[in-house]
Order: structure tokens, then C-alpha cells, then sequence
């Protein structure tokens, strides 16, 4: 049977599972948009297209499935590139579908054209510009073995509108196979003996753990290891959730904003098992003094990210879920012959005392409301049971701070790329991939401006999305290095023109609140949490509130700001 191209993708869409697509139409991708009420799938019309790339993500985030997105040519496909970068730099599986114009237009500088394959060569682990319709099918199908395996990222797949309106015959790829492309997957069986052999010997071990797990469904067999093996554990911000946050082996996240007891055990440690991280420079502070008395080991999917950032003893190149479970494999008989929670047992409480004698803190007070107890309330009202997306600042790290995760994709935010209006439009993704779950998008008054329209898009959809403001009237973070490091010099980050936010919501058809007084908080947030449909909750929060722990810029992690 002959089908036209755009019929073809939106069953190349089904077959690949494809349940919901974030969109905007536009001229170049109208062929497509004619085609979608005869498809089963569920289209979501955005307010912004950057706000269809983060939603496909935050999709992603919280599914564990590939997201999709689908934008017009020229503004509609450059609105996506930070949301692809975002993904791309969190390794987030998510397929970007852009309209393009007619093939005999291309390069001619036509109406809405632009070289989006070009624009997105760097920030895309690949991309396609589609001139055939017989090889759209297979396209597709790439497009999306791509994005899922290895090491997961966004591939955009371009589509200029003749491709579109033209007939061939459907035909199915039924097995993807790429000579250039093979990821490996199994791990070195020589090499998982190496790691739990110095997993033995070790006598101060720590795992230090990142998305890689979350994505590759390790935390299982991680948490086998750190528990039996009684090794502390410390997470990236995108590991947060791979172990749960309430275990007494739980050190909390690590690098800038990590706890003191964290970044002390990682200076101490004889061996780091590093999982599924890449040693980012907000982990590792100065690099020449990370880990230095550690034997450190990295698994990872991605070859190119070992010895990248650190120079590590010993490297081991495979899927994170199957070295884990491969080192579960090698251990378990040594459970019988050594005692490790003996023998790490004074290792385990010098961390403790460290946590003990250094917690997450913050001074209480009766007439202004602390950021951090807003966080800390949500997680009480919640049972720590809700995906929490943020935006990026300060709440951004409250929220990794002071929000225990115990489960993975329950966590959601930009981490590499550290994209504000993030949190909102993921929110809305979050909460397709997951209607049973409470979805809250913890924002600040400056990043939740930058994607607020989308609030018609979860009013349109009759979404649940609880958005929770810590609203202290600046750009926070950058805030607080004016104070640290430029003498108090809040160059442009006073944010005195703001909206009612209260109003705001009305306005689209939202639920409003506002909390000013501590004593509110309890009451107000329980009200909130329950009323139905979208919630703006605008906190008013103590202005001028530092997060802490903080590692200066360039210094080791030992240089930690605590006050």
C-alpha cells in the first residue's frame, strides 16, 4: 500500500510506541498536522516550541521511554536548540521531528528556511535531513534506535514539506543495523573481576553514582552492592533517586552544593567507584586534588567519557545495569568469606560523625519564610512520593538538598546545560508520562517567567501540575556570587518588576495562592497540594538566603563554604 510521507512517519511514530507528542504547527509541517487526527497518537499543542523540547524530555525523564517533539521549519526548529542541548548534555533520549522547506528550496534562503542539521550537528548524538521518502521509514526507525541506546541524546530527523506530500510504498525495517554504530554493552569479564577484587581489598569505599544508573536501570543492582557491601553512596544532581535518600548509607548529592559529609568521604576514600557519571567540573572542583588517595574506577556506556575529565586507574566500558549486576554476580559468593560490614564499619562511621558533625542546615525563623523549610514541607506532604521537576538557581539545589528521592525518574532537572525554564514544560511532559503521580515543578520567580505561557497548555490539558515559587525577588544564585565573590554588587539581578503570580494563574485559568507568614506554610501548601488542576503557589521566601554548603569556583572540595 502507498502512503504519502507524512503518513508514513505517524505509523513509523506508532510502531516505535510513540503515546504523546509535544508540537506547534506551522506551514513546513502542515501535511503532518492534517494527517494527525486519523493517528492514534496524542498530540499536545505547546504555547512555545521550546516548551514542546523540554516537555518531550521531561517525557523522557520521568517514562524511561524515548520523548517526541514536533516543530515547524525555521523559528519553530532554532526555538528547540537549547532544549536539545539540555537534553544533550543529560543524555536524555528524545527525538525532534522539524519541518523543512520543499528539496528544491533548500540553500536558496527561502521563506522560514534554516540549516537546522548544521545548527544541531553539535548538540544532537545525530541528525538527518530526509530527501527521499523511500528512506524515511528507515530514518525513522535509526532515529530512534539512536536516541534509546548506548549512550541515550536527542536526534533531530529534518523534513522538508515535499518529502512529506509524496507516495512510495510502506515499508517496515523490522531490525535496525548500523556498521559504524555498535555500543558495548556487556561488560569485561577480566576487568569486573579487577573491580571487585580492589572492592575487597578496599577499607574506605564510596560509590559515587550519576544519571548513567538512572537511565541505564541500575539503581537495583547498585543498591544490592552499597547495602550487602555497606559502601556509602554519593550522587550527581542527575543521580539523585538511584538509591534511596532516606538509607543510613545515603551521603546526599556531592561537588558544589554537596554535603560536607560527601565531599569529605570522597577526599578520604581508598576507592571510588564511579558509575555512570562523567566527573563534570561542579563534582570535582579542582581536579588536581579530587580523590587523591582513591584507586578510582569508571564505568560508563560511553568510551569517549572515560579519562575525559579525571585520569582513572581502572576503566570499564559497558551498559552500567549489566556491570552492576555483573559485580553482584562476582561478590555474592564473597558475602560467606568477608565481613564488609565489619570491616567497613569504621570507614561508615567516620562518615556519619562527618554528616553529624556538618549537616544540612539552615536557621529557623519566626517572621520570614526559609526557602529550605518550603522544600523540606513538600516533601512531608508528599511522603516524598511526587516527580519533582525544578528550574535552575538556588531552589534547584534546595530541592536536591532537602527533598529525599528513594526512587528513579522522580527527579527532574537541567543539569549540564543548567537551562532556566527547564522545570515547568517538563512538568507538563512529567505528567503525561505519569497521570497517577503528584507532578511539582519547584521554580523561582526568575527562571518560571522564561516558559510561563505554557500554563495554557497544562490549564488546556487539565493537568495536575502543582508549580511551587520560591519567590525572593532576584536571580538568586547569581545573587549570591555577587555577595560571595563581587562585593555585594547585585548588577541587574533585582527582579522588582514582577507580576501577581496569583493573578497570573486566574488569568489562564489556574489556581492561585500566595504564602507570606511562616505560620501559613502547612495550611497553604496542604491546600494547594489538593486543590484539582494547575496550582501557582507563590512563596515569598527570605530574600537574601545563601545556599551552603558551597565550593568556591576552582577550589578543591575540602574548601567548602559552610556558613
Amino acid at each position: 500500500m502507498e502512503l504519502t510521507g507524512a503518513q508514513i512517519l505517524l505509523e513509523c511514530l506508532k510502531r516505535e510506541g510513540v503515546e504523546v507528542i509535544f508540537g506547534f504547527p506551522g506551514g513546513a509541517v502542515i501535511d503532518i498536522y492534517n494527517e494527525l487526527p486519523n493517528s492514534s497518537l496524542k498530540h499536545v499543542l505547546v504555547r512555545h516550541e521550546q516548551g514542546a523540547i523540554h516537555a518531550a524530555d521531561g517525557f523522557a525523564r520521568a517514562s524511561g521511554k524515548v520523548g517526541c517533539c514536533l516543530v515547524t521549519s525555521g523559528p519553530g526548529a532554532t526555538n528547540t536548540v537549547t532544549g536539545i542541548a539540555t537534553a544533550y548534555m543529560d543524555s536524555i533520549p528524545v527525538v525532534i521531528l522539524t519541518g523543512q522547506v520543499p528539496t528544491p528550496l533548500i540553500g536558496n534562503d527561502a521563506f522560514q528556511e534554516v540549516d537546522i542539521v548544521g545548527i544541531t550537528r553539535p548538540c544532537t548524538k545525530h541528525n538527518y535531513l530526509v530527501k527521499d521518502v523511500r528512506e524515511l521509514a528507515h530514518v525513522i526507525r535509526q532515529a530512534f534506535y539512536l536516541a534509546r541506546s548506548g549512550r541515550p541524546g536527542p536526534v533531530l530527523v529534518d523534513l522538508p514539506k515535499d518529502v512529506m506530500q509524496v507516495k512510495t510504498k510502506f515499508i517496515w525495517p523490522e531490525d535496525v543495523k548500523m556498521r559504524s554504530y555498535n555500543p558495548n554493552l556487556k561488560p569485561h569479564a577480566g576487568q569486573i573481576k579487577k573491580v571487585a577484587q580492589l572492592i575487597r581489598d578496599a577499607e574506605r569505599p564510596i560509590i559515587y553514582a550519576g544519571g548513567g544508573v538512572i537511565t541505564s536501570k541500575g539503581h537495583e543492582a547498585l543498591t544490592w552492592l552499597a547495602q550487602k557491601l555497606h559502601i556509602p553512596v554519593t550522587a550527581t544532581l542527575m543521580g539523585l533517586g538511584c538509591f534511596p535518600g532516606t538509607d543510613k548509607l545515603w551521603l546526599g548529592m556531592l561537588g558544589m552544593h554537596g554535603t560536607y559529609a560527601a565531599n569529605m568521604a570522597i577526599n578520604n576514600a581508598d576507592l571510588v567507584l564511579a558509575v555512570g557519571a562523567r566527573f563534570d567540573d561542579r563534582v570535582t572542583g579542582k581536579v588536581s586534588t579530587f580523590a587523591p588517595k582513591a584507586t578510582l574506577v569508571h564505568i560508563d556506556i560511553d568510551p569517549t567519557s572515560i579519562q575525559k575529565n579525571v585520569s582513572v586507574h581502572v576503566p570499564l566500558v559497558a551498559d552500567c545495569r549489566l556491570a552492576l549486576e555483573a559485580l553482584k554476580e562476582e561478590l555474592e559468593p564473597s558475602l560467606i568469606e568477608y565481613d564488609f560490614e565489619g570491616g567497613h564499619l569504621p570507614w561508615v562511621s567516620k562518615v556519619r560523625a562527618w554528616a553529624k558533625e556538618h549537616p544540612l542546615s539552615y536557621q529557623p525563623s519566626e517572621t520570614t519564610i526559609k526557602p529550605q523549610s518550603v522544600v523540606e514541607k513538600l516533601h512531608e506532604l508528599t511522603r516524598g512520593e511526587a516527580v519533582i521537576c525544578t528550574e535552575v538557581g538556588q531552589h534547584q539545589m534546595w530541592t536536591a538538598q532537602f527533598y529525599k528521592f528513594n526512587e528513579p525518574n522522580c527527579f527532574l532537572s537541567s543539569g549540564g546545560l543548567g537551562t532556566m525554564g527547564y522545570g515547568f514544560p517538563a512538568a507538563i511532559g512529567a505528567q503525561f508520562a505519569r497521570p497517577d503521580k503528584m507532578v511539582i515543578d519547584i521554580a523561582g520567580d526568575g527562571s518560571i517567567q522564561m516558559n510561563i505561557q505554557e500554563l495554557a497548555t497544562s490549564v488546556c490539558n487539565n493537568l495536575g501540575v502543582k508549580i511551587v515559587i520560591l519567590n525572593n525577588g532576584y536571580l538568586g544564585m547569581v545573587r549570591q556570587w555577587q555577595e560571595l565573590f563581587y562585593n555585594k554588587n547585585y548588577s541587574s539581578t533585582c527582579m522588582d518588576a514582577q507580576p501577581d503570580f496569583v493573578k497570573l494563574a486566574e488569568a489562564y485559568g489556574a489556581t492561585g495562592f500566595r504564602i507570606t507568614e511562616p505560620g501559613d506554610l502547612t495550611r497553604v501548601l496542604t491546600q494547594a497540594l489538593e486543590t484539582p488542576g494547575t496550582v501557582i503557589v507563590d512563596v515569598r521566601v527570605e530574600r537574601e538566603e545563601n545556599v551552603y554548603p558551597m565550593v568556591p569556583a576552582g577550589a578543591s572540595l575540602t574548601d567548602m563554604l559552610l556558613v
